[in-house]
């Protein structure tokens, strides 16, 4: 055992200043397959890829209304969405979202190609999709 200079010892204070400048560890609520909807605007989707935190641009980010602009440091979710109008690709933070309970499928074109079949309530990829 080597003796060892109090100095080479990190500050307990900048230990403690770096953890709380980490971000947070986020926590994805939903799956990839499954079935959601906005919490505020009427269209519903099927996940099909998911962002630990924020991934997209700082102009998408800057066009939400400053009131309805979610934080960043949590997941946010690709989907393949509908409306009563017509199919398109979201990307929606969890926290806008909910479980659909509808359990009907949606009706997206790209789903085919990227899941496989749909079963009690979700999506299942194809294999081909699968890490």
């Amino acid at each position: 055992m080597t003796d060892s200079d109090p100095n080479d010892l990190p500050d307990p204070a900048l230990s403690v200043a770096r953890a709380a400048a980490a971000p947070p560890i986020a926590h994805a609520d939903f799956n990839i397959g499954d079935i959601v909807k906005h919490r505020m605007f009427d269209f519903r989707g099927v996940i099909f890829d998911i962002d630990p935190v924020f991934a997209n641009s700082d102009e998408w980010y800057e066009a939400i209304p400053k009131d309805l602009r979610p934080r960043k440091d949590q997941p946010f979710y690709h989907l393949f969405a509908e409306n009563s109008d017509s199919s398109y690709v979201a990307y929606v933070s969890q926290q806008n979202l909910l479980h659909d309970e509808n359990a009907e499928p949606i009706d997206h074109p790209a789903i085919p190609g990227v899941f496989e079949s749909f079963e009690r309530g979700r999506y299942r990829l194809r294999p081909e999709h699968r890490h």
